[in-house]
């Protein structure tokens, strides 16, 4: 809205500044916008500062431009262009060894004996003579129990023999003397029948008497209390000075033998034809004995008996090893992993267990060729102990088969397998992140390819720069 001034009429004219349309006026012929005097003048200067760094920017170009990452096309065209990539392995040979067969199981070892000290007479314990854990030999003295009553005991019956005995030979005197006298017919023949009948009763009562100084004298024997067998004892049970009974149920201590000893270990049913064959061959066969960690080796020693029956419950039948534990590695009672060693198999063709890989159409194996390219070879595996596996048909000894790394083979890959220890490494890191490049390779199958030197990428960046 706005007033027509005197002098003339007005104008519409657009505002070349700001593209607006605003009524204009021609007071004295001249054309003047209306609210000239308060148009801003500061809208020109933020497309200048645009202007300035824009320009800026183009000039410095050449610091910043090689820092942004070129084409991902041309990258993988110039790496398509690099060749075969030598892929780094770990290798080891094929050899001609002997191959052990072993049957694994697990065991318990038991003593051959074990024995609890107890008092076989009542009375006080006043001596202990055992350290625990000591080891003891067979007659050793353990424990005194106090002989005083039993000594006691022992000189009562001899003192009873003595006197029995005197009246014993009293008897037999009188019997003499009365048959000489019979013989000149001076005394009656029943009188030397009631004296022969004294000299029997006698006899019979020192016979007793005897007995009761052998039963004395053996419960003073039993006052002394010595080992029975060699072997470790354990822990004392009975303090001394307390008063022990042959009917206590806990006993003084317990002994084990521990030299020999033996293990129960139990086999798969399935294993029973091996052993038993070698059993009715009369072989003796090794028995070794490793602690739970199955590196530890405690023992060695041989097959002593198979059990009549097999364990309808597990499917599994026990035997029975001995061991002489001359350095007491075993204890009773101890748990162990046996190794029943059954036969050797001479002359195998032995591979790296690692080396036998599982494919849809069997087991194969990548051997290296001269040309340092692999192989791609089915085998027929047989036999596997430990790392080791031996190999039946497919592979002969000498030839080298890849053992690590193989996740980056196929068949006639190129390898490389100058830096055994490093190399299986690296070739297990993913390059790029990209899990295409762990994944397996199977047998008949074909890898991608993947993205070669730097030289291609390198080409395809100066085609891209400006």
């Amino acid at each position: 809205m706005f007033t027509q001034p005197a002098g003339g009429p007005a104008e519409i004219v657009p505002d070349r500044g700001t593209g607006s349309h605003e009524p204009l006026y021609s007071p004295g012929g001249t054309t003047v916008p209306v609210g000239a005097q308060t148009a801003p003048r500061g809208r020109v200067w933020p497309w200048l500062v645009i202007v300035a760094l824009a320009g800026g920017a183009w000039f410095s170009r050449g610091a910043w431009l090689p820092l942004i990452p070129r084409g991902t096309a041309g990258e993988k065209a110039g790496a398509a262009r690099g060749g075969q990539k030598v892929v780094p392995v770990r290798a080891a040979p094929v050899v001609c060894k002997d191959m052990p067969d072993y049957i694994k199981g697990l065991g318990t070892v038991t003593a051959f004996n074990t024995i609890t000290l107890r008092s076989r007479v009542d009375g006080e314990l006043i001596k202990v003579s055992f350290s625990e854990g000591q080891i003891v030999k067979e007659g050793d003295l353990l424990a005194e129990i106090d002989p005083r009553p039993f000594q006691a005991q022992l000189d009562q019956t001899e003192g009873t023999l003595a006197k029995d005995e005197a009246a014993l030979q009293l008897a037999r005197l009188t019997l003499a003397r009365g048959e000489e006298l019979l013989k000149k017919q001076s005394i009656a023949k029943q009188q030397i029948d009631e004296e022969q009948a004294q000299v029997r009763t006698m006899e019979g009562t020192v016979q007793t008497d005897k007995g009761l100084v052998a039963n004395a004298r053996l419960q003073l024997s039993y006052c002394r209390i010595v080992a029975p067998i060699s072997g470790r004892i354990g822990l004392r049970l009975v303090d001394q000075g307390n008063i022990v009974h042959p009917g206590d149920t806990t006993g003084m201590a317990v002994i084990t033998q521990l030299q020999p000893i033996s293990l129960v270990f139990t086999i798969p049913q399935d294993d029973i034809p091996k052993v038993q064959k070698q059993m009715n061959e009369g072989r003796t066969l090794a028995v070794d004995a490793f602690a739970r960690d199955l590196k530890t080796l405690l023992a060695t020693g041989k097959l002593a008996a198979i059990d009549n029956q097999v364990d309808p419950t597990t499917g599994t039948l026990r035997l029975k090893a001995t061991f002489e534990n001359s350095d007491n590695m075993l204890f009773p009672n101890q748990f162990v992993n046996a190794r029943l060693l059954v036969s050797t198999r001479k002359d195998a063709v032995v591979a790296p267990k690692a080396a036998v890989q599982r494919g849809p159409n069997g087991d194969f194996v990548y051997v290296v060729k001269n040309d340092e390219k692999v192989e791609l070879r089915y085998v027929t595996p047989g036999l596997t102990e430990g790392t080791e596996t031996v190999i039946e048909t497919g592979v002969a000894a000498g030839e080298i088969v890849v053992t690590d790394g193989i996740d980056k083979l196929q068949h006639d890959s190129k390898v490389s397998t100058h830096e055994k220890d490093q190399a299986p490494n690296a070739a297990k890191k993913p390059s790029g992140g990209n899990p295409a490049e762990s994944a397996r390779d199977e047998p008949g199958q074909t890898t991608p390819s993947r993205p070669g030197g730097a030289a291609p990428a390198k080409e395809a960046a100066t085609k891209d720069s400006p």
